[in-house]
């Protein structure tokens, strides 16, 4: 069995990492080289970078706080944020990120993810998803664009498994997916949601939003099948350490890098 991944986010704005709730109210909680060379340091998997301004902003990632990342860290990281073409790629590849993540600028512009790939390959490829709806009725899950600020936030239009199927058709190599109304709550995962995406798609999926004990990190890979699970406020604030969550995992049978 392949290793569950623990992924710690670092959301970018104004070019320090902030946290809010449901995609709202941020707040800075620190300097993005100190906290990636800390994560590195408890044993995390690989980290993923968020400019969440890029895209409603209608810009590119800064590449400079990238070179900078990349300096420090000797694990793969994912770089996301305003990546409408393949030479915005090249530049945050350039810059030493190991993959790139589309969300808004591929649902404004589906054929991004197969021009992405075919330049670069599925495996460097990444299609992040934040979906609203009830989590207790299949089918009913929508897509968001442009969440990273609230104002600039909307309906998709698209239905949620149905943007998943054509994502895998697309050539992407990776989904993560946020539920909005758990993000920031600390409830645990939306497992129901990230159940029925694990049965609509073999592709690797990343559970993201509403971790906030260890049990939930458990919960997550024992029940929905994910191949990695994301976090940020229970890592930023130390309330939960990687090293630490790991042997818990490893206590319930959960493969992971210890």
């Amino acid at each position: 069995m392949l290793a569950r991944r623990l992924i710690p986010c670092l959301d970018v704005a104004g070019g320090v990492v902030v946290k809010g709730v449901q995609f709202r109210d941020h707040r800075v909680v620190g300097d993005i080289v100190e906290l990636a060379r800390r994560y590195a340091g408890e044993g995390a998997d690989e980290l993923v970078f968020y400019d969440i301004t890029a895209s409603p902003e209608n810009r590119r990632v800064d590449p400079r706080w990238v070179e900078r990342v990349a300096r420090e860290l000797d694990i793969p990281f994912c770089v996301a944020g305003g990546i409408r073409s393949v030479a915005d790629a090249e530049g945050v590849l350039a810059a030493g990120a190991d993959k790139i993540s589309v969300n808004s600028p591929a649902l404004a512009r589906p054929a991004l993810i197969g021009e992405l790939a075919a330049r670069f390959g599925s495996q460097c490829v990444v299609v992040g998803i934040d979906a609203e709806g009830d989590a207790g009725a299949r089918g009913t899950w929508r897509v968001i664009a442009n969440s990273g600020k609230p104002e600039a936030a909307g309906d998709s239009g698209r239905d949620l498994l149905d943007w998943v199927r054509e994502i895998a058709d697309r050539g992407a190599g990776e989904i993560v997916l946020n539920s909005i109304r758990s993000d920031g709550v600390r409830g645990g995962y939306a497992l129901a949601q990230l159940a029925a995406v694990r049965a609509a798609t073999s592709l690797p999926l990343v559970a993201s939003g509403g971790a906030g004990k260890p049990e939930h990190f458990g919960d997550v890979f024992e029940r929905t099948g994910v191949d990695a699970a994301l976090a940020a406020s229970v890592f930023h604030s130390g309330e939960i350490r990687l090293d630490e969550l790991k042997r818990y995992l490893a206590t319930r049978g959960i493969a992971v890098r210890l």
